[in-house]
């Protein structure tokens, strides 16, 4: 899954990948694969395959032509590609499906089957298997696309037409799981005025049965405070050996719930007192986009909005999930906001008590986790709304002039490499079996130590 755990504190285990590469050379290129023209469903390594949300830009499936959403699986160990989840564009339009977005869903797996959010704003189960296994599982039976090299889907779980849900621009969420539960936030948003929910009485979080697609709970907290989109996705974690799910609001709120009945256990407000929300981004008050990180108990967050929103204070803050009830002042460990960090789409990433996180303008920090202390300051020189990821001694984020920056794991301030991409990366990158994926617009890339010098 996106993070690699349902904490999704994104630390891979411990294993050797470069620190260079080139894609001239292929020196540490393992293969490359042809995306479409626009991904942000970061990869995800399960079972010998590699999945990843993408667009139909390329006409990767032979005879699907147009602007569709697509999943593509692909073989770990070749980086063929073995099937194509294909997703019409809603009828609505840019409203509620975006042109040429595709799917920014990044896929759940568990065992044999996969999930994730389509461009329709649809809960989708899918076999990992496709159609090349031979067999339609049910009980969904496709009308299209059922060619060996097509996606073979178990259930489908229409948040739009079963639940009412109004999504803005589009439905990004990338579902967490635990036990037999999906957890899903349904991206229910404002219209396209800017002005209302449409559908404020629509669950905004849902908890949805793995086997079958039913709804097992529901809640729609933010109601009408929803200030624009609801992108973020959920986390799952024990806090005091107590399992919690966290979700992050469209009104800028936190909430955690009892993952198996959806009672609210705690809510935290990210924004400071007096916070006034402006259309467009510019006020003082900020959504929430980024993906929660449940680490030793507590919760980190910021606040952000949609991109190509105006720029402000992010409001990173260390939130303590023992507490219960509205715990916006009982629970603030420590925060960094106002001048200090920027609005952000990213997570953080947790590993030997330090803490990086990222804001939208670029500019990647290193605090310690305890107390929010900076240790250093890095400007990556371009726009960034992937996560950092630490591997193998080594912090990795990708920007968006296709560079992915490699830095030196540590308190002390060390750029160890600059690998030029060639096209944008607005993803996360994964790691996996000593392999770094790292999905660019137009290109998934499988580097790996190729025992040619270079590292």
């Amino acid at each position: 899954m996106w993070g690699g755990s349902p904490s999704r504190n994104a630390v891979a285990p411990p294993q050797r990948i470069p620190t260079t590469w080139d894609l001239e050379t292929k020196e540490n290129v393992k293969w490359v694969a042809r995306l479409g023209t626009q991904s942000y469903g970061g990869p995800v390594v399960a079972g010998g395959k590699v999945f990843v949300g993408t667009n139909n830009g390329s006409v990767l499936r032979p005879g699907i032509e147009g602007d569709r959403g697509c999943v593509l699986c692909f073989d770990e160990a070749s980086g063929e590609l073995l099937w194509q989840a294909t997703h019409d564009k809603l009828a609505s339009g840019a409203v509620n499906d975006w042109p040429e977005q595709g799917v920014a869903s990044t896929p759940l797996v568990d065992g044999n089957r996969v999930y994730y959010v389509s461009n329709r704003c649809e809960l989708v189960c899918a076999d990992v298997e496709g159609f090349a296994d031979g067999e339609n599982d049910g009980p969904y039976k496709e009308e299209r696309y059922t060619e060996p090299h097509d996606a073979d889907f178990v259930w489908v779980l229409d948040l739009i037409g079963a639940l009412g849900v109004f999504p803005h621009n589009l439905a990004a969420c990338s579902p967490v799981g635990f036990g037999d539960l999906i957890f899903v936030s349904t991206s229910n948003g404002v219209d396209e005025d800017h002005e209302r929910p449409p559908a404020p009485a629509a669950p905004s979080f849902i908890a949805v049965d793995k086997k079958t697609g039913k709804v097992v709970w529901q809640r729609n907290d933010p109601g009408d405070r929803i200030l624009h989109g609801q992108w973020s996705s959920p986390a799952y974690g024990l806090i005091h050996d107590r399992p919690q799910v966290v979700f992050g609001g469209g009104d800028g709120w936190c909430y955690a719930f009892e993952p198996a009945t959806g009672d609210p256990i705690w809510k935290f407000d990210l924004n400071p007192k007096g916070s006034v929300w402006e259309v467009g981004g510019g006020g003082t008050k900020t959504s929430i986009v980024a993906t929660p990180v449940i680490y030793q108990d507590r919760v980190f967050l910021a606040g952000g909005d949609d991109p190509e929103a105006a720029r402000g204070p992010g409001h990173l803050h260390a939130i303590d999930a023992t507490k219960r009830g509205d715990v916006t002042d009982a629970g603030a460990i420590w925060r960094v906001g106002d001048k200090d960090f920027g609005r952000t789409i990213a997570s953080v990433v947790v590993a030997d008590g330090l803490l990086y996180a990222v804001d939208l303008d670029g500019f990647l920090s290193c605090f310690d986790a305890k107390t929010g202390q900076r240790h250093w300051r890095h400007d990556m020189q371009a726009a960034v709304w992937g996560s950092p990821c630490v591997a193998d001694g080594k912090v990795l984020l990708g920007n968006a002039d296709g560079e992915l920056v490699v830095m030196q794991h540590g308190p002390a301030l060390k750029e160890l490499a600059r690998n030029d991409m060639r096209h944008p990366i607005y993803t996360s990158v994964a790691v996996a079996n000593g392999v770094l994926y790292v999905a660019t617009q137009r290109f998934l890339y499988a580097i790996a130590d190729s025992g040619g010098g270079a590292r």
